[in-house]
């Protein structure tokens, strides 16, 4: 293969990767509809970034998950014993736990009683 033809196969490579990726974040995700029907509804999903099952429950959206009415909780950097505190708008809501799912009625789903 000529200089030529090698650097014709590496632009139509870029070029279709490039097509793909903007495929794939054009088009609407499983479970986009789900999602936007949860924030109309005004269910409030809280968790942290550091939470195994947040983030399982982020992955099960897939792509749809950047539609989540999510709030972080947690703080960015631990403590000196490697906590994470909790965000004041968290504290403010008494978050008990990570996932913890609030309704519009106040009712709450948590991983903690």
């Amino acid at each position: 293969m000529n200089k030529k033809t090698r650097y014709i196969v590496i632009i139509a490579i870029i070029a279709l990767l490039g097509g793909l990726t903007a495929w794939y974040k054009l088009t609407p995700g499983k479970y986009d509809n789900l999602a936007a029907c949860l924030k109309e509804k005004k269910v409030v999903f809280y968790g942290a970034f550091w939470c195994p099952h947040c983030q399982a429950t982020k992955k099960a959206f897939g792509k749809s998950a950047k539609l989540l009415p999510y709030v972080e909780c947690s703080e960015a950097n631990p403590d000196a014993q490697g906590n994470y505190g909790q965000l004041p708008i968290c504290r403010e809501k008494n978050i008990p736990g990570y996932p913890t799912w609030e309704f519009a009625d106040g009712s709450r789903i948590s991983a903690q009683p």
